[in-house]
């Protein structure tokens, strides 16, 4: 469900987005970006290295947060720039939940503090702020001017 944009103010909460990263997503997502590490889709290989399976690559979570952010804000709405760092491993198999609070609302923009958190079988996060973020979002189109 999208926000009424025109009513974002500043403390208002993205809504939650959550997705399963399955080892076949991860084999994707390698494929649409040719990066081939066998890290990110190899299990014998990570076994190796001592690690609990495939390591989703850290460029994925970018594309998980604008997801957030187009599916709350709606279809006139254009994320101008985003900035996040990749701070704690995720693995196959993982739950992840992206969350944003708007520090900054105008009419034409909104700037948003993101998170990206693993979260347990319970809901409740396991590990915190995976991938922490900044976005700016112009409203109403593309060019920030209204439809």
């Amino acid at each position: 469900m999208s926000a009424d944009i025109a009513a974002v103010t500043v403390g208002d909460a993205v809504a939650p987005l959550e997705r399963t990263i399955t080892l076949t997503d991860m084999v994707a997502y390698a494929g649409a970006t040719w990066d081939w590490h066998q890290l990110h889709y190899d299990p014998a290989y990570v076994a190796a290295k001592k690690l609990p399976g495939p390591v989703v690559d850290g460029q994925v979570f970018g594309a998980y947060l604008v997801e957030a952010l187009q599916d709350w804000l709606g279809p006139d709405s254009f994320v101008r720039t985003i900035d996040f760092s990749y701070r704690n491993l995720v693995f196959a198999g993982e739950t992840i939940r992206c969350t944003g609070t708007v520090t900054e609302a105008s009419p034409d923009r909104v700037v948003v503090d993101l998170r990206v958190d693993v979260v347990g079988d319970d809901g409740t996060p396991s590990r915190t702020a995976v991938a922490p973020a900044s976005a700016e979002v112009l409203l109403g189109s593309a060019d920030g001017t209204s439809a």
